[in-house]
């Protein structure tokens, strides 16, 4: 896949991610850690984040920035990665999906990466 096509996917995803956030933030609340504060603007700034840098990166003009944008952003949800895995931790069945989860974020990052750098 190219980095048209590649850029493309990840806009499709923190599309979909974003508007989520906005439109039922009660799903995301718990996943952030409490030492941040209230979680509500936290999962709506991070929405917003996930729809500005589908924006950016679906735009040719601007998908080399939308690339670090995304890098940011997924960058930036792994607190709530781990709060998840605190948070479940006494149940194995949804504690072992969530550890399972987080690598999946290597892959995500390394393709905004080639998307940032234009390659």
């Amino acid at each position: 896949m190219g980095t048209d096509g590649r850029a493309l996917v990840i806009a499709a995803g923190l599309a979909g991610s974003g508007a989520l956030h906005l439109v039922r933030p009660r799903t995301y609340d718990w996943m952030i850690p409490p030492e941040l504060g209230p979680a509500r603007p936290w999962v709506t700034g991070s929405g917003v984040a996930e729809l500005a840098t589908a924006a950016l990166l679906a735009v040719p003009a601007t998908r080399r920035a939308g690339g670090w944008a995304a890098v940011a952003v997924l960058a930036g949800v792994l607190p709530a990665h781990l709060q998840t895995v605190r948070s479940l931790r006494h149940d194995r069945r949804k504690l072992a999906v969530a550890v399972a989860r987080i690598p999946f974020q290597l892959p995500m990052l390394q393709a905004a990466l080639r998307v940032a750098r234009g390659g």
